[in-house]
């Protein structure tokens, strides 16, 4: 089995080899449940494929099914990968919610919520194969485990480690001798094919929280300073360059404050570059869509520079209504709390974002936001929402300028100068 793989893994994956630890892994996990958990990039996916790929060419006939948080993460994690390894015997499009290999049917189903596991019900399986675990309901990993029910069936799957309370590590890693389980936890140098200089930059693409569990492999828990690396004398800076694109990320509130953050990138460095804070509580006025809309289109022209996206909070629907109606093209934001919160700690740790010294509320913001106590006792990374308002304007902008390198146009629907009413 692992000289067949061992030498059919090329492209742009260049893969040259097993660890001892790899090829343990794919020779020994024959039990019902097969999980690969630990750092990133430390040969986890790959492992774990080798051995899928062998049980759908050995199992006995039967539906096989794989899993990802969407089918889009799903091929860019997994799906890439076995095309690397199996080439011309694989037929797969996107959308098509099926792979076919070598006569075998492999159906695809994404598990972004609770309602997922409604698509696995009635499903009998020989096997499956889980991508990213701890991203995953509860609900749709009970209800698969249900679902494999042929004799034989078993189930391959990799994570990354997460909350030491998380219902994965609580309810079967912890109890994987008490299960029908093996567990097999993968560290950076349990890749043979990182370089040095590859892994020394890895280490700085992670801080705090993210560097324990996705270099060390650590499940640990979240605690305190969601953004312990902050430093204002290493991150406020007097005076930003010109840029050359710019992007407004906006939370949105009525009751609660409403923050619009300017960001600009210069060569792969991005920087909070103005603000606005209106806060109900403390000016003792609520604002209408209509006056926020006004003071959104004011900043823009006082900013004298070309925006080019206007991001906001996704619930912000009648708002967004309102700017659409003034010419504003604004776009819904990437609300991915954790995602974005590890972005933001990426580019901290890559010395890759700074914040202009007026900028009091982000200032202020970045050294108060922690993480949720109680959220963590049930083993959910959530920072405590209070005073985050700034902290989201954020987020969505940055999310939006590291998944969009390229500029991405106009905000305005058409050629006129944004104006008020």
């Amino acid at each position: 089995m692992i000289s067949r793989y061992n030498s059919a893994v090329n492209g742009p994956f260049d893969w040259g080899g097993f660890s001892e630890k790899g090829t343990t892994s794919i020779l020994e996990s024959n039990a019902r449940l097969n999980i690969w958990e630990g750092a990133v990039r430390s040969g986890k996916t790959i492992c774990s494929l080798v051995r899928w790929l062998e049980f759908i060419r050995t199992s006995k006939a039967g539906p096989l099914l794989m899993i990802g948080r969407t089918e889009r993460t799903l091929k860019r994690n997994v799906i890439d990968v076995m095309r690397s390894i199996v080439g011309k015997y694989m037929e797969y499009s996107l959308g098509s919610s099926e792979i076919h290999i070598a006569g075998r049917v492999i159906y695809i189903v994404g598990a972004n919520d609770d309602r997922s596991q409604e698509k696995i019900r009635g499903l009998t399986l020989v096997g499956a194969y889980g991508d990213e675990l701890t991203i995953w309901p509860e609900s749709m990993f009970t209800v698969l485990l249900s679902r494999l029910s042929v004799d034989g069936a078993k189930f391959f799957g990799t994570t990354n480690p997460d909350s030491p309370y998380h219902w994965l590590k609580v309810n079967y890693i912890d109890r994987a001798n008490e299960l029908d389980m093996k567990v097999f936890h993968f560290m950076l140098e349990d890749n043979p094919n990182l370089s040095e200089a590859y892994i020394r930059s890895l280490k700085k693409e992670y801080t705090g929280l993210w560097y324990k569990r996705f270099i060390q492999g650590l499940w640990v828990q979240a605690e305190g300073a969601v953004y312990d690396i902050w430093d204002e004398d290493k991150f406020v800076v007097d005076t930003v360059p010109k840029c050359d694109r710019y992007c407004i990320g906006i939370d949105y509130g009525t009751s609660n404050p409403t923050v619009f953050v300017l960001l600009g990138e210069k060569d792969g460095v991005i920087y909070v570059v103005d603000e606005y804070y209106w806060d109900p509580s403390a000016t003792g006025k609520q604002k209408t869509n209509v006056e926020h809309c006004d003071d959104l289109i004011t900043f823009i022209n006082n900013s004298k520079v070309r925006i080019d996206r206007v991001v906001v909070d996704p619930s912000a629907a009648s708002f967004k209504v309102e700017c659409e109606r003034r010419g504003l093209n604004l776009q819904d934001a990437d609300n991915a709390v954790v995602d974005g919160i590890r972005r933001v700690a990426s580019l901290l740790g890559q010395d890759q974002l700074y914040v202009h010294r007026s900028c009091e509320n982000v200032r202020k913001e970045f050294a108060s936001y922690v993480w949720d106590a109680k959220a963590q006792a049930k083993g959910e990374d959530k920072p405590v929402k209070q005073n985050d308002h700034s902290m989201d304007a954020l987020r969505y902008g940055i999310m939006f300028m590291t998944k969009h390198r390229k500029q991405a146009g106009p905000i305005l629907r058409n050629k006129v100068l944004i104006r008020t009413r």
